[in-house]
C-alpha cells in the first residue's frame, strides 16, 4: 500500500507533524520489535506511536528531574509514578485503541500512543509519503491519524497480490486539548514542584 498523507494546522498551512497510517480489518501477532517513548526535555520522544496489540513499551527519563507518566484514557488506564533520570518504566498494552499519556509534573507533555490490530502501520516520510509492505490480499479500511485532530480519516481500499494499491489522504490539526491530572484535577501551579 502506498500513497501520501497531506497534514495541515488550523490555520490551513501544511505541517510537518507525524503522522501514522494503518490498515484494520485483520489480526496479526506483534513483531519483536520494542518500542520506546524516552521523557526527554520537557516531552515525550517520540509524542505519536503505534504498536501492534501485545507490545510493552519502555520510558525512560533522560531529564535532570523526576517525571511521571500516566494515562486516564479507556483502553489503558495506568500510572507508572514518578521517576529519575536514568530510570526506565515499562508498559504492556493487551487492548487496541487510543491511549493518551501525560506527566502529572509536567502539563505541557503528551503524547499518544495507538495500539493497533496487526502489524501493517508506519509513519509518514518528510515528504507524505508512505509505505506499507506486507498488507493480505482483501477489502481493508486504512486510516491516517496525527496528534491533535479531531479524529482519523479512513478510506476503503482492496488489495490485490502483486499490486500496489495507492491511497491518499488529508488530516487537519487543531489545538492541544486541555487535559487534567491524574487525580482529575486542573493542574496547580506549583506542578514542576510536585512530586507524587
Amino acid at each position: 500500500m502506498v500513497g501520501t498523507v497531506k497534514v495541515t494546522d488550523a490555520d490551513g498551512k501544511p505541517s510537518n507533524a507525524d503522522a501514522i497510517i494503518y490498515v484494520v480489518g485483520f489480526k496479526e501477532a506483534p513483531g519483536p520489535q520494542s518500542t520506546q517513548v524516552a521523557q526527554k526535555d520537557k516531552k515525550f520522544v517520540p509524542d505519536l506511536v503505534a504498536i501492534t496489540v501485545g507490545e510493552h513499551i519502555t520510558f525512560p527519563n533522560g531529564d535532570a528531574f523526576l517525571h511521571n507518566v500516566f494515562s486516564q484514557s479507556t483502553a489503558r488506564k495506568f500510572d507508572l509514578g514518578s521517576f529519575k533520570r536514568g530510570e526506565a518504566k515499562d508498559k504492556d498494552f493487551p487492548d487496541p485503541g487510543v491511549v493518551d499519556v501525560y506527566c502529572n509534573i509536567h502539563p505541557e507533555m503528551a503524547a499518544t500512543i495507538l495500539v493497533l490490530p496487526n502489524r501493517r502501520h508506519t509513519k509518514r516520510n518528510a515528504d507524505g509519503s508512505y509505505l506499507i509492505d506486507g498488507v493480505p490480499p482483501g477489502s481493508w479500511t486504512v486510516f491516517a491519524y496525527t496528534r491533535r485532530a479531531a479524529k482519523p480519516v479512513s478510506a476503503a481500499v482492496t488489495v490485490t497480490a502483486g499490486q500496489d494499491s495507492v491511497v491518499n489522504l488529508a488530516l487537519a490539526r487543531g489545538a492541544e486539548p486541555d487535559h487534567l491530572n491524574k487525580y482529575g484535577e486542573k493542574y496547580h501551579d506549583n506542578a514542576t514542584t510536585t512530586y507524587r
